[in-house]
């Protein structure tokens, strides 16, 4: 059966130019002009994908995407009026799947919501651990519960953030790519940028950094991360 994009924008022309396509691709799309009907419309049609623009009216993306990932794991792909934007919205949400900068290629649209749906429909790798928690130095995780502490306090991170730490606390002397990260939280073929990863890594330091935790990541130059000795040493 062809799968299902819902496309949420405000501005006709887009959703016009989207629907056209992700129909030519041969998908089938619903849409809503703001995010109160993006909600009400999820909820009614269950789509495969949400491809959902960050600036509306009433609502905006940022929030339909915090009450979709309260409610169920429907990859989003955002649209980005601004590409500093960037950043600040990975920092803040549970975790778009992807985004795309306006002016934007349908072409380029398509190419993502697509490789997303190829994502889906396969399972992603396990991660690897030897328990239902890891503890390192002054850092747990309590990988059941999806926790991560610090001398006890739980630090509050987001779905993606824990994902990425755990991958990292999984094998602590593995030093992992960008690309295996990508691989390990949403399996091969997956199509996001190297700073998508960098974002997620600088934000999760920050959490920690305030928390007392320094060194909980250690970058490898041109190779990657890996899990940091969780001392609260920055010497």
């Amino acid at each position: 059966m062809p799968r299902t994009v819902l496309i949420v924008d405000d501005d006709p022309h887009i959703r016009q130019l989207l629907v056209f396509a992700l129909n030519k691709a041969g998908l089938e799309t619903i849409e809503a002009d703001d995010g109160e009907a993006a909600l009400t419309t999820a909820a009614a049609h269950a789509p495969d994908l949400v491809v959902l623009d960050i600036n509306m009216p009433r609502m905006d993306g940022l929030e339909v995407c915090r009450r979709l990932r309260g409610t169920g794991d429907v990859p989003i792909l955002f649209l980005s009026s601004r590409d500093d934007e960037i950043d600040r919205i990975l920092g803040i949400e549970l975790g778009a799947d992807d985004y795309v900068v306006k002016p934007f290629s349908p072409r380029e649209v398509v190419a993502r919501v697509m490789a997303i749906l190829r994502r889906t429909a396969a399972s992603p790798p396990p991660v690897d651990h030897a328990g239902p928690a890891v503890r390192r130095g002054r850092l747990s995780l309590d990988f059941d519960g999806w926790r991560a502490s610090w001398d006890g306090v739980e630090v509050p991170l987001t779905v993606t953030e824990f994902s990425i730490l755990r991958t990292l606390a999984s094998m602590p002397a593995k030093v992992f790519s960008r690309d295996s990260i990508i691989d390990r939280l949403h399996g091969p073929g997956f199509a996001i940028t190297d700073r998508t990863i960098d974002s997620h890594i600088r934000n999760l330091r920050g959490k920690f950094a305030q928390a007392g935790g320094a060194d909980v990541i250690e970058t490898r130059a041109g190779i990657g991360y890996c899990l940091g000795a969780c001392t609260g040493d920055t010497g």
